[in-house]
């Protein structure tokens, strides 16, 4: 393990945007609602499709995977659909869920947890919001507390922490010097609590394994299933699409009731794991194409 994540693929991806764009939009949704700041979207959007030919290339690649082509319009709407959901966390975050309809599907795994008191490991993805399914858990009274890497998002973050400062008591950043954040994961799975997890980004440690994914080959990481044998917990698998113009779509489902590695054939084990869950995931994706929001070169190359 690295002192610093490396600089290629996601974590080489600098936060674009600046902080007095992000912190106007928070003012324009703060002040006038949902409707204007999603029309401000708009032009956001296409600035960025017309001046970044990387998002250009990297969506239609994508696109072309999911659809069979692509066109600039086409990449315009991923865009968009991308800056809309990332505005949905301003309201999502601060309370002000009277703009969205929410639907779930498979909610009663968190109700049969919370009763026997056991916590578990969720592992979801950059699809949709994931802000969604944690604003829905809150609600019913269960804690769900997210593990990730954040150094490539501060603005936003910080953006979303003025808005809510209690939401970072349950952020669990990932720091490889400092293992005190894996002590931290292991206290709130005795508490009964939930670990998030994204686990379609491999981060600093190397740790992935090479699947199967809408044609092609990608590394999905495998931190989470090594996480999940280690603290004994259950692993389920949550997704949150938007519907436009303000459905999210709730869905869980169990994955593994307990992971084993043995020590001969891990790796094995590891491969196996990373393609049942991107085979999964692969589904969602295929129910909401516009929902895929990994702006960088995500397949392996030849």
């Amino acid at each position: 393990m690295t002192d610093e994540p490396p600089r290629t693929g996601w974590l080489g991806v600098a936060e674009r945007g600046s902080v007095l764009g992000i912190w106007f939009l928070v003012w324009l949704s703060t002040a006038f609602g949902r409707a204007p700041a999603r029309f401000a979207l708009r032009f956001i959007a296409l600035y960025y499709v017309l001046l970044h030919a990387s998002i250009r290339r990297i969506s239609s690649e994508y696109l072309r995977r999911v659809h069979g082509h692509a066109s600039l319009a086409m990449v315009y709407a991923h865009v968009l659909r991308f800056a809309e959901v990332a505005l949905d966390r301003a309201f999502i975050v601060s309370g002000k869920l009277k703009y969205f309809k929410v639907t779930c599907t498979g909610n009663h795994y968190f109700k049969e947890l919370a009763a026997k008191g056991r916590g578990a490991i969720l592992l979801g993805a950059h699809l949709g919001s994931f802000e969604a399914m944690r604003t829905q858990a809150d609600r019913e009274g269960l804690r769900i507390n997210v593990l990730g890497y954040f150094r490539n998002a501060r603005m936003i973050n910080a953006a979303l922490h003025k808005l809510n400062p209690d939401a970072n008591a349950r952020v669990i950043s990932i720091d490889p010097s400092n293992f005190h954040f894996v002590l931290s994961i292991k206290e709130r799975i005795e508490r009964g609590e939930f670990i998030a997890i994204l686990g379609d980004r491999g981060g600093s440690d190397g740790r992935v394994a090479t699947v199967a994914f809408l044609d092609g080959k990608a590394d999905f990481p495998t931190g989470a299933y090594i996480l999940a044998s280690l603290l004994k917990c259950p692993l389920y698998l949550t997704f949150g699409l938007y519907r436009a113009p303000d459905r999210y779509d709730l869905f869980c489902e169990p994955f593994e009731e307990e992971i084993t590695l043995p020590r001969d054939g891990r790796d094995r084990m590891l491969q196996a794991y990373a393609q049942r869950f991107a085979t999964r995931l692969e589904h969602f994706v295929r129910l909401a194409p516009d929902n895929w929001f990994n702006f960088y070169d995500f397949w392996r190359k030849p």
